[in-house]
């Protein structure tokens, strides 16, 4: 196993794909309820049938993040306008044992796990004939060691490919030998840890410096994007919190020693809650006294992913809109200037800005600055989560 990563702050560089633009993939085996619970997130009527590949391009969806900072800003600024920070969801469909050589349309489904950068790994935790299992039995812990083994034979051959196509390159060297060389090095030792058998081998698990990373993010690993396990319980079991297979999901987690957060759902609770809203507050009210009071698991999901992706939240305030901005974390304050607008990155001149507890605190801008917690920020400011910032640039 590989040891603790110390808690080093906030990245400047994050495996995968570049920008501010992510989303999270809701990814499984066939038929364990990721389209159900796409359409839960989204309430759009995606097919959920019962049989493999219903879903074959990727359904694609934003969903609000919830947080109670912003509905804390709305009605303390009344703004004409309000805008949410967003959760860009795919539902891309089942993979199956041998998908890394193609079996099951793996290849196409592999390329839609390539475009996203993180992962809601949906785990089947209910039995029942009446939805059937592509492996013939119930098993998460099998199923969740077909889709990590899958994903990491990709990233072993996709390593060995380049591996292979730059090792010429390499020997006849150049005018750029020296970095040519210490690329191709990033690639075999990335390789040799995805063969390790010690394990875990996923790429998100090892530890590379921020030149690696930027080789690394050149070939697009699937195992580098962050997971978070989603298991699919029956209404009962998600109402008494007790499921033969948690405690075993857990476990199979804890023994890799990689920290990753597991949350129990119930597609079937989540079905009825929204038939439920669907007939008023006297239907929801009734609903909830009938499951004893239970709430639903999206908005912790939701904000889950939003947190695995490495994002932070800013905002922007005033009597025309308050807005809630998505940055990475370890972002500059002209880099959250540039997610307003390019023009405000490259015209940066300073960020004036203070933090949502003060203003919660003290209760309005005024007594803010009079407290001196409003400030003036350069262009090494880095964004911490819950600013609230007034951007200053040149045209």
């Amino acid at each position: 196993m590989p040891p603790k990563k110390k808690d080093e702050g906030p990245k400047s560089s994050y495996l995968g794909r570049p920008g501010n633009n992510v989303k999270m993939g809701i990814v499984g085996i066939p038929n364990v309820g990721k389209s159900t619970f796409f359409n839960c997130l989204t309430k759009l009527n995606i097919p959920a049938e019962n049989f493999p590949f219903c879903t074959i391009e990727p359904n694609q969806a934003t969903v609000p993040v919830p947080d109670k900072r912003f509905n804390w800003l709305v009605k303390k600024f009344g703004p004409k306008s309000e805008v949410q920070a967003l959760l860009n969801v795919t539902d891309i469909a089942g993979l199956v044992k041998g998908a890394s050589e193609g079996a099951g349309l793996g290849n196409a489904f592999l390329s839609h796990i390539m475009a996203i950068d993180g992962i809601f790994h949906m785990l089947r935790g209910f039995e029942g004939s009446e939805v059937t299992h592509v492996d013939g039995a119930v098993d998460p812990i099998r199923d969740m060691s077909t889709i990590q083994d899958e994903l990491l034979l990709k990233d072993i051959k996709t390593l060995g490919d380049k591996i292979d196509a730059d090792r010429r390159a390499v020997e006849r060297g150049g005018a750029n030998a020296k970095k040519l060389k210490a690329d191709w090095d990033c690639l075999v030792k990335a390789k040799a840890y995805a063969e390790d058998p010690d394990g875990p081998r996923e790429m998100r698990f090892g530890h590379w410096s921020e030149a690696e990373v930027e080789v690394l993010n050149t070939v697009q690993l699937l195992t580098s994007k962050p997971v978070c396990f989603l298991v699919n319980l029956t209404k009962k079991a998600y109402l008494t919190q007790k499921s033969k297979w948690l405690g075993p999901v857990g476990n199979s987690i804890k023994e890799r020693g990689t920290g990753e957060l597991i949350i129990p759902w119930s597609g079937r609770f989540e079905e009825e809650l929204l038939d439920a809203e669907a007939g008023g507050s006297d239907a929801v009210d009734a609903f909830f006294l009938d499951n004893d009071g239970a709430e639903s698991a999206l908005p912790r999901i939701i904000k889950t992913g939003y947190q695995a992706l490495g994002l932070v939240s800013f905002f922007t305030c005033g009597k025309d809109e308050v807005r809630q901005w998505t940055v990475r974390a370890g972002r500059s304050a002209p880099q959250a200037a540039g997610v307003i607008h390019t023009d405000f990155e490259k015209g940066f001149i300073m960020a004036e800005t203070y933090a949502f507890k003060d203003i919660k605190k003290l209760g309005d801008e005024a007594a803010v600055r009079k407290a001196g917690k409003y400030r003036q920020e350069g262009k090494k400011y880095i964004v911490a989560d819950g600013d609230i910032f007034f951007f200053k640039f040149n045209n």
